[in-house]
């Protein structure tokens, strides 16, 4: 028997005793009577699923909320059974009270002696895949790491079968920004971190040899190495930095010095065959689940994202801490309005700190633009039910679990503590996966309500569905359905179905956005700052 079998279907969801409004769990009918909050009410309208109903009289400027929080103001008076979105609630001004590190979540009880079969690297790091990148400097290397990587076909690569594959880490930037400037550290940071991440066995760099993000700052600023000697490595191009010892000196190829796209693209093959048998040799060994960092986004969130599949998301991410591992929860613009909740849990008023200040330099930021962050929710959002930044804010922020948060990083900065960490991303699901890949997580769930397609490599990425009709119209992209909870499975088993799943994908397991080949175009860098 199904767990949705097992569980008698839902109406309506209603989350907290405080909330004034439920969540439909269903597509619902003018007319039908709900049993909802200890009274009946009867819909004045058609509401889809993951839309919010009225189940208490609401007066024009009153707080509404869900999860026990404020989402946002009633713009009109509301009556029970009434549909509630954006032609009658706007997020609105209210105070928050961020309280930090006064309610601090004692530790969990240890969870001992899991594991999963990894690849351990020189130097300690775990990975759960093994690469070969090509990595370009520049936009105009671009196209050459392209061409080097689709060299290595599955036919080309049948002799290695411990090579997961030949990936090109290419991207739009790497000229037009201020040397040592805010946009080329982020870029830096962003490729030495893919160039550095453990599930990448060996590495190439490949520039045009005129840019600004000069591959020699690159391998000085970020202390670049390659894993193992690779004979023949070229000289890397003058370009006014200080030299990389030859002993640690990881292959770079400039197109300008080598005399174009041809000769460098041959030369490339050559260095990632180089390279191929050394990558091959890594053989998966027990590795312990504290060496798992998580990665958690959501995209294409709906009225259930914060009901389903981002509670069981929490649930997963605290069973990798209690594990001894780390869960990073990202997207800024996605953590505003709620960022109360996690200064709270904050293990030290710095910390809080950290994370404020990220705050108030998104509000900041996007001010220069005249954008508004309660601009935030897309137009796919709102049709799934989400109105204001706030409530989405709530629902992403369930992605974090209940543990303390004992960090907060910079966009790819790389992950060292343990625990549950912040990243500072956008809310835009490519480069916020693409930091925290190039921050450290080797393993990455993404949860959805209406059916974001989406995978990183080098990073096996796990879909999560909010809601079963999205999970069985798209059941070749979602890993995972949390729609379930809806018909009464509770949140603590797909939780730990979902940890489960973690660990059997970083043994291997492949994930259907692995099995459809995603992974080669989401490789998206944050550009912050002018293009010169």
């Amino acid at each position: 028997m199904s767990a949705v079998a097992a569980h008698r279907p839902t109406d309506a969801v209603h989350l907290h005793p405080d909330d004034n409004l439920c969540v439909a769990a269903r597509n619902l009918e003018k007319g039908e009577q709900l049993a909802i909050a200890g009274t009946s009410i009867t819909l004045n309208e058609n509401v889809r699923l993951g839309h919010k109903i009225a189940v208490r009289p609401v007066r024009r400027g009153e707080y509404l909320r869900k999860y026990g929080q404020i989402i946002g103001q009633a713009t009109s008076d509301i009556a029970p059974g009434q549909w509630i979105h954006s032609h009658n609630l706007v997020n609105g001004e209210f105070a928050r009270d961020y309280a930090s590190a006064t309610a601090v979540p004692p530790p969990q009880a240890p969870i001992a002696g899991r594991t999963f079969q990894g690849f351990r690297r020189p130097g300690g790091k775990a990975g759960t895949r093994n690469y070969i990148a090509v990595v370009s400097t520049v936009n105009c290397s671009a196209t050459v790491c392209k061409f080097i990587a689709q060299h290595f076909t599955p036919e080309r690569l049948r002799d290695f079968p411990g090579v997961d594959g030949v990936i090109a880490v290419k991207h739009g930037g790497g000229c037009g920004i201020q040397y040592q400037g805010l946009q080329h550290e982020v870029l830096n940071r962003t490729l030495a971190g893919m160039a550095k991440h453990p599930n990448i066995g060996g590495y190439v760099l490949i520039g045009l040899g005129c840019e600004q993000a000069t591959s020699g700052y690159l391998m000085q600023s970020q202390n670049l190495v390659q894993i193992g000697d690779v004979a023949g490595t070229p000289s890397v191009p003058s370009d006014g930095t200080r030299s990389v010892p030859t002993t640690s000196r990881p292959p770079v190829l400039s197109m300008q010095d080598l005399g174009g796209t041809a000769k460098t693209v041959v030369a490339g093959v050559k260095l990632v065959e180089q390279l191929l048998p050394q990558v091959n040799a890594a053989r998966r060994e027990p590795i312990p689940a504290s060496e798992i960092i998580l990665g958690t986004n959501c995209g294409g969130s709906d009225g259930n994202s914060g009901v389903t599949c981002n509670p069981a998301l929490g649930v997963a991410s605290d069973m990798i801490v209690a594990c001894g591992g780390t869960a990073a929860l990202a997207e800024t613009t996605e953590i505003y309005g709620a960022e109360h909740l996690l200064t709270r849990r904050a293990v030290s008023t710095a910390v809080a700190d950290k994370l404020l200040a990220r705050i108030q330099w998104w509000l900041w930021h996007t001010g220069l633009y005249g954008v508004e962050i309660d601009n935030n929710p897309s137009v796919g959002n709102k049709e799934g039910g989400l109105t204001t930044i706030t409530e989405k804010s709530l629902g992403a922020v369930a992605k974090a679990g209940s543990t303390a948060m004992t960090e907060v990083y910079q966009y790819a900065e790389p992950i060292a503590a343990k625990g549950l960490v912040v990243m500072d991303t956008p809310g835009f699901d490519p480069p916020s996966v693409t930091g925290l890949v190039a921050g450290g997580c080797n393993v990455m769930v993404f949860t959805t309500g209406r059916g974001s397609c989406f995978g990183l490599k080098p990073c096996p990425t796990i879909k999560v569905a909010s809601n079963t009709p999205m999970y069985e119209r798209m059941i070749d992209d979602m890993d995972l359905n949390a729609g379930e909870i809806l018909a009464g499975r509770p949140v603590e088993d797909v939780g730990r179905e979902l940890f489960e799943k973690i660990l059997s994908v970083a043994s291997g397991e492949r994930t259907k956005s692995e099995q459809l080949g995603y992974g080669d175009e989401e490789f998206v860098p944050w550009q912050i700052g002018p293009t010169l």
